[in-house]
C-alpha cells in the first residue's frame, strides 16, 4: 500500500481526531467547532494557505508541491456535518450532544483528509498544487453548491476534484467505483389537499380529504409502474400523511402529503415532476377537492467523469490490490455540484460489517483510515508526479 507506513504511524493521532469530531457532532452549516479545529490543524501542518468561511463555514487549504511545472491543481473534498439522530452505539466516545450524531461517517472523512493533508504537507512529493476542501451541510443543506457558488473552483483554479464516502457492507479498506451516473438526484414534494371538513357520521356533507389523499398516494405509484421505461431507475415515495385533525369523529379539512423522488436520469426527473403534479391536481379535482403541489429540486444526479473514474480506480487498485464495480445508489450526494463544476470522481471505501449509514448504531471503523488517507495522497502523487 503506498505511504502505508506513514499512515500506520499516524493512525493513533488521526483516530483521536476522528473520535473527537464524533463526540461533538454539528449540523448543516453550524459546524464552527469542527471547521475551527480543521483550520487550526491545517495551519499547524504548514499548508501554504488556509481560508475559512467558504460556503459560510467551509475550509479550504492549499498545499504546493516541490515543483509546479505542470500547473495542475487538484481538489480533494471531505464533508464535516452530522445528522439529527440519537446515537445508540454505546461506544465510549459517543456523541455528547443529545439528538445529534455522526451517523454517516463524515467524522471519518474529515479525519482522513486531514491525515492526507498532514502527509502531503510533510512530503510535497508532487508537481503541482492540491486544494483540500472541508465542506459543511452535505446532509440536506447543499453546502457543496454554496462553496461552488462562492467561486471556490475559480479562486483556486481547481481543475479536477475527488471525493470519498465510506460504505458499510464493503470490506474494510476495499474500494468500489463506477463511471457515469452514480448517486441519484434527490427531490422532495409537499402536496396539500383541501376539501370540506365535517362530522364523520355525515360524510355526504363533506369532501373527504383522507379518501382523496389516499387515492393520490396510490395513483402516484403509477409514475414508476406505468410511465417509466422499465429499464430505467426511479423512486417515488410518499413518506408522510398528515391530517389537520386527530379526532375520531372529524373528517379533516386538509391533508398534507410529503415525500421524495429519486432518479439517475434528467429526462426521467422532468417526467416524474410533471406527472406527480398532474396526478395530484387532477385526482383531487375528480373528487371535488383541490391539491396544491410544492415540488423542490434538491441534489442533482452525481456523475463521475469517465477518465477521472478510471484513474481513481487505478489508484484504489494500487492501494488495496483491487477496486470493485460499485452499484447504482439511489441516495443523494451533494458532491454532485462539484462534479458539475469540474471533472472528477467519487469513490466508496469499505466500512466493513457495520450498521448502514443514517442508523443510530452506525459507527465509522477506524481501521479504514490508512486506506482512505493513502488513496487521497496517492491521487495527488500519481496525478501530479514529481518532476
Amino acid at each position: 500500500m503506498p505511504v502505508k507506513n506513514r499512515f500506520a504511524e499516524l493512525l493513533p493521532e488521526i483516530t483521536a481526531w476522528r473520535r473527537d469530531f464524533h463526540e461533538h457532532p454539528e449540523l448543516l452549516f453550524e459546524v464552527q467547532r469542527t471547521a475551527g479545529i480543521v483550520a487550526e490543524k491545517l495551519r499547524e501542518f504548514g499548508c501554504d494557505e488556509v481560508t475559512e468561511g467558504i460556503g459560510r463555514t467551509g475550509v479550504v487549504a492549499v498545499i504546493k508541491g516541490k515543483t509546479d511545472k505542470s500547473g495542475k491543481v487538484i481538489g480533494l473534498r471531505a464533508d464535516m456535518d452530522a445528522l439529527p439522530i440519537e446515537e445508540a452505539t454505546g461506544v465510549d466516545y459517543a456523541s455528547k450532544t443529545p439528538g445529534l450524531m455522526h451517523a454517516c461517517g463524515h467524522d471519518g472523512h474529515t479525519a482522513m483528509l486531514l491525515g492526507a493533508a498532514k502527509y502531503l504537507s510533510e512530503t510535497r512529493n508532487f508537481d503541482g498544487t492540491v486544494v483540500v476542501i472541508f465542506q459543511p451541510a452535505e446532509e440536506g443543506g447543499g453546502g457543496g453548491q454554496v462553496m461552488v457558488d462562492d467561486g471556490m473552483m475559480e479562486r483556486w483554479n481547481i481543475q479536477e476534484v475527488y471525493g470519498m464516502h465510506n460504505m458499510p457492507g464493503l470490506p474494510v479498506g476495499q474500494f468500489a467505483i463506477r463511471p457515469g451516473p452514480f448517486f441519484a438526484s434527490a427531490d422532495q414534494f409537499e402536496i396539500e389537499i383541501e376539501g370540506k371538513g365535517g362530522h364523520a357520521a355525515m360524510p355526504q356533507d363533506t369532501i373527504d380529504t383522507t379518501v382523496v389523499a389516499s387515492h393520490i398516494v396510490i395513483a402516484l405509484q403509477t409514475i414508476v409502474s406505468r410511465n417509466l421505461d422499465p429499464v430505467k431507475q426511479l423512486v417515488v415515495s410518499v413518506t408522510s400523511f398528515e391530517t389537520d385533525s386527530k379526532a375520531h369523529n372529524v373528517i379533516p379539512q386538509k391533508v398534507t402529503l410529503r415525500g421524495t423522488v429519486r432518479t439517475l436520469d434528467t429526462e426521467v426527473r422532468d417526467m416524474a415532476e410533471k406527472r406527480l403534479i398532474e396526478i395530484a391536481e387532477k385526482t383531487a379535482e375528480t373528487y371535488g377537492a383541490r391539491a396544491r403541489v410544492n415540488y423542490e429540486r434538491g441534489y442533482p444526479v452525481m456523475v463521475n467523469a469517465e477518465e477521472q473514474t478510471a484513474f481513481a480506480a487505478q489508484v484504489a487498485e494500487r492501494v488495496a490490490g483491487t477496486c470493485h464495480p460499485a452499484p447504482l445508489i439511489m441516495g443523494g450526494e451533494d458532491f454532485a455540484f462539484m462534479l458539475n463544476a469540474r471533472p472528477g470522481a467519487y469513490i466508496l471505501v469499505g466500512n466493513g460489517d457495520t450498521a448502514m449509514v443514517h442508523h443510530p448504531q452506525y459507527n465509522f471503523d477506524d481501521d479504514v483510515i490508512p486506506a482512505g488517507c493513502s488513496w487521497f495522497a496517492e491521487v495527488v502523487e500519481s496525478r501530479m508526479p514529481a518532476a
